[in-house]
C-alpha cells in the first residue's frame, strides 16, 4: 500500500459540503469530494481514495498539491490542454468548398473527401473529423439521389408535366 495521506484543509467541512451541494460541474464536483473525505479522514492512502472516486492516484497527488500551494479556487480550475489546433487549412477549406460547389466531378461521400483530401493535399485526416468539419461548416448531408426505374418512359413524365 502506498504512504499515509496527508493534507492540511483549511475549509471547514460544512463550507466544503455547502460547495460540493452548489457546484454543477461534475469535475470539480469530484475535486471537493476529494477534499471533504481527506478532511473527514475517510481513506488511510491516497490510493484509496483514488480508487473510492474512480481517478488516478496522480490526479488525486496533483489536486493536493494545487490546493496547497494555490488554494480552492485554484483546485477547482479545469483546464482543458493546450491550444487547439485546426487539422484543414485554410487551402483545404477552400478547395473542398470549390469541390463541394462542382457538379461536374462531385464528391460520392465523406470516404470520397478523404481519399480526394489525401490525394491533392497528402494529408490525411480521420474521417470523422473531416465529416463533422464539412456538416459545421458548408452543412452537407449524406443524400443520394434514388435510381430511376428502367421502364419508366420518359415521354409520359413531359406529358404529366405539361398537363399539370
Amino acid at each position: 500500500m502506498g504512504k499515509p495521506f496527508h493534507l492540511e484543509i483549511k475549509e471547514s467541512l460544512s463550507e466544503l459540503k455547502l460547495l460540493h451541494k452548489q457546484t454543477k460541474n461534475y469535475r470539480q464536483k469530484i475535486r471537493i469530494k476529494s477534499l471533504i473525505l481527506t478532511k473527514e479522514k475517510t481513506f488511510k492512502t491516497r490510493e484509496e481514495l483514488a480508487n473510492y472516486l474512480g481517478v488516478g492516484a496522480s490526479s488525486i497527488y496533483r489536486w493536493s498539491k494545487t490546493y496547497s500551494s494555490s488554494g480552492i479556487n485554484s483546485m477547482l480550475t479545469i483546464s482543458n490542454g493546450g491550444k487547439r489546433r485546426e487539422v484543414v487549412t485554410a487551402d483545404i477549406h477552400q478547395a473542398l468548398k470549390e469541390k463541394l460547389y462542382d457538379s461536374s466531378t462531385p464528391l460520392l461521400g465523406y470516404w470520397d473527401a478523404v481519399i480526394w483530401v489525401k490525394e491533392q493535399f497528402g494529408i490525411t485526416i480521420k474521417y470523422q473529423t473531416l465529416r463533422s468539419y464539412m456538416i459545421k461548416n458548408f452543412g452537407t448531408k449524406l443524400k443520394v439521389p434514388r435510381k430511376s426505374h428502367y421502364k419508366k418512359d420518359q415521354q409520359a413524365i413531359e406529358a404529366f408535366k405539361k398537363t399539370t
